[in-house]
C-alpha cells in the first residue's frame, strides 16, 4: 500500500492493482489542480471537496461501505467552529492490511461514541494548520493521543504553493508538539502486509 500527499486534505491511497482511493480531490479551491479520478473510490470529508466525475465511486457521508475489498466507515462529526452547525465526515478504512483514520476539519474534541466508531487504527491522517479553520497543533496532538495510532500523517499546513482562505501554521508547530515521537520525511508512505512501526512515528510526506 502507498499513501501520497497532494496538498490541503487531499491524499491518495493505492493498494495492489485494483484499489485506488482518492480523498478530498477538489484542490482548485486552494490554487492547485484538481486530482484526476479514474476508476477510483472518492472519499470526501466535506461535500465542497468532491469532483463531479462518472468514472468513480463517490462516498460523502456517514455509513458503512464495502468497495473493491476496502471496508469503509463514515462517521459524521461537527465541523470546527462552524456557526451553521455543518457536519463533516471522519473515515475509517481497512485496506492493504492496515487500518486508517482520515480526519477533515473536525471539532477539536471527539466524544466517546466518535472514538468508538473510529476504533483501533494503525495510521491517522490529521490536519494541523489551525487558525480556527482546522485543528491546530495542540488540538491535533490531543486527538492523536486519544486515537493512539502507530503512524501519524499531518496534512493541511502552511505551503507557499497552496492558497488557503485562512493562513495556516507551519508544520513545525505540530512537529514541536510531537517532538517525543519519531519523525521521518518521505515522498510517499509505503506499507507492506499491514506492518507498521512499533513506536509511534510521524511521517511528513512531501507534497506530490
Amino acid at each position: 500500500m502507498e499513501i501520497e500527499y497532494k496538498g490541503a486534505t487531499a491524499i491518495t491511497i493505492k493498494s495492489g492493482s485494483s484499489v485506488n482511493v482518492v480523498v478530498d480531490p477538489k484542490l482548485s479551491s486552494v490554487g492547485l489542480k484538481d486530482l484526476k479520478i479514474t476508476d477510483a473510490i472518492e472519499l470526501v470529508t466535506d461535500t465542497d471537496l468532491a469532483i463531479d466525475n462518472d468514472q468513480k465511486i463517490l462516498i460523502n457521508g456517514s455509513g458503512e461501505y464495502e468497495v473493491s475489498g476496502v471496508s469503509i466507515k463514515g462517521i459524521s462529526v461537527p465541523r470546527l467552529k462552524d456557526a451553521n452547525g455543518r457536519k463533516v465526515t471522519v473515515y475509517r478504512l481497512e485496506v492493504g492490511g492496515a487500518r486508517i483514520a482520515i480526519l477533515g476539519h473536525i471539532q477539536d474534541v471527539l466524544d466517546e461514541a466518535q472514538l468508538e466508531g473510529i476504533g483501533v487504527v494503525d495510521i491517522l491522517i490529521v490536519p494541523v494548520g489551525g487558525n480556527n479553520y482546522t485543528l491546530d497543533a495542540h488540538a491535533a496532538v490531543k486527538i492523536v493521543n486519544q486515537i493512539d495510532p502507530r503512524i501519524v500523517i499531518p496534512v493541511h499546513y502552511a505551503d507557499k504553493a497552496v492558497k488557503y482562505d485562512v493562513a495556516q501554521d507551519d508544520l513545525s508547530s505540530f512537529l514541536k508538539e510531537m517532538s517525543a515521537q519519531e519523525h521521518e520525511v518521505v515522498d510517499k508512505l509505503k506499507i507492506k502486509n499491514g506492518i507498521v512501526p512499533a513506536a509511534r512515528t510521524v511521517y511528513e510526506l512531501n507534497r506530490s
